[in-house]
């Protein structure tokens, strides 16, 4: 991969003046040679196979940061499905798996491990059901690890008890971790269409077609692109994408030679360029910041949708002539509480949910970090996911709900997590109820395109 001086300079600049960074170096790890009947014997396994396998990964990140000189803030491990992998042991409960994976996680030193997961798109397996109960506790108990559950797919449609019982979830979760406004559900995401390589928490784990090991890369740039743009006020939106697209080039670079020379260093597979614009509460680090840049004096103004579209398409196109291992999520993120513009647009009235979910039909995620009142309804919740799933499973899109409902705040109200999820609003939610729909169970078909094959 040849990168001349001119890049080399340009990047210099970027990392300097517009905060730009490798957001996240991931390895996938595949712990299917970890199963065993014997609850313990799987605990050992799983805690070894991390420890061996990713024990290098801080160091080789770190030595990489004061090579290139690029800042790589998070180091993280997503491995298989806890649902899959513990469905064959003599365990009724995963909580020792999570204590176990989060060890690990303290151990090598990084900041997430992702893959307390299940996926029960078309239904439910013992293993799924155990995990699924285990979520609440595990989150509250630990401090490294995130859950996703994948609840719909373009293919199979959306499970609606599996809807309704992640809505459950996170509520418990809300409440155990209700001395921290309940933070537990900022590490816990309902999915649809969930990709199999994602580098970014808390969605990542490692899917079932993914090699043993696998070095996924997730750079952000946002306050590059904003600063880009800030330099042509006058462009017409051609012009806009065009830049962005460039923009989006220069960063993508970066992130393809990090992935590749972590992959060597960790005897791992190269996998994908993650080019998501995922903010940070930095003032500048600013997905919303782009929107109004654009010409939108708030972002969730009349537009927003629109200038979002353009920024998400042009930042694939560029990332795409980049690398040839676009992947994960690559697009733009608008998670409330770590967008500080994005919190301040929905402080002021500008940014509702319901303007947040049709955003959510042209970007990379869903419904994220959004925080609601803590007595929100059990039924509320499962709506406003299965209205999301509709969304990424009409649209064959990846689609995620992070949803915080804050125990004892009201809307109009404030929580502040600090560190990387930021602060937000409490969100009003519609005081309408959708019990009797999100009741009935079942599931919801797939669309008439999920005959394609």
């Amino acid at each position: 991969m040849l990168i001349n001086p001119e890049e080399i300079k340009e990047t210099i600049g970027m990392i300097q003046e517009q905060r730009l960074d490798i957001r996240t170096v991931t390895m996938g790890l595949s712990l299917r040679d970890c199963i065993d009947t014997d609850g313990d014997r799987l605990q050992h396994k799983i805690y070894r196979k991390i420890t061996e396998a990713a024990g290098n990964l801080v160091g080789v990140a770190e030595s990489l940061q004061k090579k290139y000189g690029i800042p790589i803030v998070n180091k993280r491990v997503a491995v298989s499905a806890i649902s899959v992998i513990a469905e064959t042991s003599d365990l009724e409960d995963y909580m020792p798996v999570a204590e176990v994976l989060d060890r690990a996680a303290r151990e090598i030193g990084i900041d997430f491990i992702g893959g307390f997961s299940a996926l029960v798109h078309k239904g439910e397996t013992l293993g799924d059901t155990r995990l699924i109960d285990s979520i609440p506790r595990a989150l509250s108990r630990t401090e490294r690890l995130c859950s996703s559950v994948n609840v719909a797919s373009s293919k199979s449609g959306i499970n609606m008890n599996a809807v309704l019982k992640m809505a459950e979830a996170i509520k418990e979760t809300a409440e155990l971790t209700r001395d921290r406004d309940g933070i537990g559900c900022g590490k816990l995401v309902v999915f649809a269409n969930i990709p199999e390589d994602n580098p970014f928490m808390a969605g990542a784990y490692h899917g079932f077609g993914e090699p043993d090991r696998v070095i996924n890369v997730g750079i952000s740039g946002p306050g590059v692109v904003r600063a880009t743009l800030e330099k042509y006020p006058d462009a017409d939106l051609m012009k806009v994408s065009e830049i962005i697209k460039q923009t989006a080039f220069k960063i993508t670079r970066m992130g393809e030679l990090i992935g590749r020379e972590s992959a060597a260093l960790l005897n791992a597979t190269p996998g994908v360029v993650d080019l998501s614009l995922a903010p940070t509460p930095t003032p500048g680090d600013s997905v919303a910041q782009i929107i109004e840049v654009m010409g939108i004096e708030r972002c969730g103004a009349p537009g927003s949708t629109a200038a979002l579209a353009l920024l998400n398409d042009a930042v694939k196109k560029g990332g795409a002539m980049a690398t040839s291992s676009t992947g994960g999520l690559s697009g733009a993120f608008i998670p409330v509480s770590e967008d500080s513009a994005m919190a301040e647009a929905a402080a002021v009235g500008a940014l509702s949910i319901e303007k947040l979910e049709a955003m959510t039909a042209v970007c990379s995620v869903g419904l994220d970090m959004i925080v609601i009142p803590g007595d929100t309804p059990v039924e509320t919740i499962a709506g406003i996911i299965a209205d999301q799933m509709a969304i990424a499973v009409i649209n064959h899109k990846a689609a995620g709900v992070r949803l915080i409902p804050a125990p004892g705040k009201d809307a109009g109200e404030s929580v502040i997590f600090g560190d990387l999820l930021g602060s937000a609003p409490v969100m009003p939610v519609s005081r309408f109820s959708s019990k009797d729909f999100v009741r009935r169970g079942g599931r919801i078909p797939a669309p008439l395109t999920s005959l394609n094959n």
